[in-house]
């Protein structure tokens, strides 16, 4: 080896070091796409710590997937190890400084959001749990220390989802504010409190904040086998509501990343993505592009959630949804991936490698 290419190796390695020294922690917001077992303690109908749940994680543990969320695979491939849900007892002493997951399934941006379930945690109580850690990271290690802690760390926001099928589409009696509103409207009050709600993160000190959108919702089994005249499309009009939130929570992340000085929002567009995976499946080594893996009732076996009397397909890695809502393990790697290193048709301005080592 030439000294010349010596001194770039060393430089590389330099800058990988750095790199990988800087990014020490990991926090999550979301809903069930991204809960690793918040909703194990506390009462309510989202549970997943159950069999066949984790069948490929080696046991249950809260997670609504065979095997990992997409924020599992990003922690791994950053070597983070996985984030500990936030009420479990062990989430306690110098575990913390690696980061926290706050996702809860079931909640939304909206407070009413999820209410069918009973037990959740919505979004600002995400925020509270979070600002109960910030203060736990400041006594065990100081300010100084703590602040540097979070404007290196790794934020993770996904909602949306649960404000829709859990409250805007949810059958009357069941929302008795929302019921009434046009989409447009029920959308404007989602991105008006969404607004509030990432503002009070930044001002906790989260800085590199990754806000990833709803995905193609009228594609899941549930909807499939909810509206059996769509046939074999996707149902239009939640993909629609999706898209209409979508293209203001973009405009939202870009307003933030503006007026919030120091703020790094990404926007990532997973309704993109899973878009392009189930168009395109069998490029991505699928076989069933619109039915959950783990079944019971319905054509796309949508009707009834996983549990222990369903049927669980052989292969779960041809499989792009897990269950009546969920993507596979698998899907959620190349989800995982494309939010890693993708362009800005997947997650822009910058994707999670560039915004870590800015």
């Amino acid at each position: 080896m030439g000294l010349h290419h010596f001194r770039i190796l060393m430089i590389l390695l330099s800058f990988k070091i750095t790199i990988s020294y800087k990014i020490q922690a990991s926090f999550v917001f979301g809903d069930s796409l991204l809960d690793v077992g918040n909703n194990n303690y506390i009462t309510s109908l989202a549970k997943a710590n159950h069999y066949p749940y984790g069948i490929d994680f080696g046991k249950p543990t809260g997670r609504f997937c065979n095997g990992r969320t997409v924020v599992d695979v990003i922690e791994q491939k950053l070597g983070l190890g996985f984030t500990p849900p936030y009420l479990s007892p062990n989430t306690s002493g110098m575990v913390i400084l690696k980061g926290v997951n706050y996702a809860s399934a079931a909640a939304g941006i909206l407070n009413y959001t999820g209410h069918i379930f009973v037990g959740r945690i919505n979004f600002d109580a995400q925020i509270d749990n979070f600002a109960n850690t910030r203060q736990e990271i400041i006594t065990k290690i100081g300010v100084s220390a703590s602040l540097k802690l979070l404007n290196n760390a790794l934020f993770t926001v996904a909602f949306g989802s649960n404000d829709f099928l859990d409250n805007y589409l949810s059958p009357p009696p069941s929302i008795p504010n929302f019921q009434f509103l046009s989409p447009e409207s029920f959308v404007a009050i989602m991105i008006s409190t969404f607004r509030v709600q990432l503002s009070r993160l930044f001002n906790l000190g989260a800085r590199k904040i990754v806000v990833v959108n709803v995905g193609p919702i009228g594609c899941i089994p549930y909807m499939r086998d909810s509206n059996p005249f769509s046939r074999d499309k996707c149902v239009t009009f939640p993909n629609q509501l999706a898209q209409l939130f979508n293209t203001q929570l973009k405009s939202l992340v870009e307003e933030l990343r503006t007026i919030l000085k120091g703020s790094l929002f990404v926007y990532g567009d997973a309704y993109h993505i899973m878009e392009d995976i189930i168009m395109n499946y069998t490029k991505y080594g699928f076989k069933n592009p619109n039915s959950a893996c783990c079944h019971l009732v319905g054509r796309f076996g949508g009707l009834i959630a996983c549990g222990g009397y369903s049927i669980v397909c052989e292969d779960r890695s041809k499989y792009i949804f897990w269950d009546t809502f969920h993507p596979s393990d698998a899907a959620n790697v190349i989800i995982a991936k494309r939010l890693l290193n993708g362009d800005v048709n997947d997650i822009s301005p910058t994707n999670v490698w560039q915004l870590l080592q800015g």
